[in-house]
């Protein structure tokens, strides 16, 4: 499975559906999401900062991230982005990947 970051803005349709639901409640209805989608929740926290809220979670693969991302979104409430995370064993791996480039104007 492959670790992701959701991070997530209320709508003011979506403040009012927190007010009313509570932050208990929307933290199980995406754990619940997430784990019908395949997943694992690993954390949620909300924020008082760029973003509302903040869940790190394991998904199959990227295109169910991204079923996640566009159906959240598509319901309003939140605007949501998905970032994929890698382990430093990940970027150590990529690092010594052969990769040829041409910059432009070179």
């Amino acid at each position: 499975m492959a670790k992701f970051l959701l991070t997530s803005t209320y709508t003011v349709e979506g403040i009012n559906g927190l007010m009313k639901d509570g932050g208990t409640t929307r933290a199980e209805v995406i754990r619940a999401l997430i784990e019908n989608s395949g997943g694992r929740m690993e954390s949620l926290y909300f924020g008082f900062g760029q973003y509302d809220t903040y869940v790190v979670c394991d998904l199959p693969d990227h295109r169910t991230a991204v079923a996640l991302a566009v159906t959240i979104r598509a319901a309003g409430g939140l605007d949501t982005r998905v970032s994929p995370l890698l382990t430093p064993e990940d970027v150590d791996e990529a690092l010594g990947m052969q990769v040829a480039y041409q910059p432009p104007g070179a």
